[in-house]
């Protein structure tokens, strides 16, 4: 059965940093591109980042350029999400997501329709 498995979010302060750890379990992860997604309280879900699945390509979406840096261990069939300068505006609960179909060549628009493989996200909070 395919599965991702987030971890990694929890309560940081203002300007503080996270690192979110996406594995696969039942599958390796190396064959697929895959997403990060976030979803705010009351807002709908929005791409985040994504990476190819060669880690060649990483795509950001305009707020967290800058700040944000996917990868990705192959070898421990796991994909990252390094958060930086965090704001109260990251705050959501942050989902990985793996296209299995659509694959690399839609990975640069990081369009949830894409994505067909959800793990069950993990809850980011930036506040003081």
């Amino acid at each position: 059965q395919v599965q991702l498995v987030e971890s990694g979010g929890g309560l940081v302060q203002p300007g503080g940093s996270l690192r979110l750890s996406c594995a696969g379990s039942g599958f390796t992860l190396d064959s697929y591109a895959i997403g990060w997604f976030r979803q705010a309280p009351g807002k709908e879900r929005e791409g985040v980042s994504c990476i190819k699945s060669s880690g060649s390509g990483r795509y950001y979406a305009e707020p967290v350029k800058g700040r944000f840096t996917i990868s990705r261990d192959n070898g421990k069939n796991t994909v990252y999400l390094q958060m930086n300068s965090l704001a109260p505006e990251d705050t959501a609960v942050y989902y990985c997501a793996a296209s299995t179909r659509a694959g690399d060549p839609r990975c640069p628009w990081i369009y949830e329709p894409d994505f067909d493989s959800w793990g069950q996200g993990t809850q980011v909070t930036v506040s003081s």
